[in-house]
């Protein structure tokens, strides 16, 4: 059974930087979807690249804020 208070479970620490990678993989497949739908798919791409850096930028500095 498992048991969260157990010392054998894995805590993250809350000091321990967090990867926000996974914004800049959304914001590149997310995009061109977007852009097919107003036929610049290239467009879509890049600008959902950009999007995603600017959250992912966006969330590690609020993160090195704490």
């Amino acid at each position: 059974m498992f048991d969260p208070a157990s010392p054998e479970t894995p805590m993250r620490q809350p000091d321990a930087p967090r990867g926000h990678g996974c914004l800049v993989a959304a914001g590149m497949m997310i995009g061109p979807v977007v852009g097919w739908g107003f036929g610049q798919v290239a467009l879509g791409l890049v600008a959902g690249l950009l999007v995603g850096i600017v959250a992912a930028a966006v969330m590690t500095w609020r993160d090195r804020r704490r």
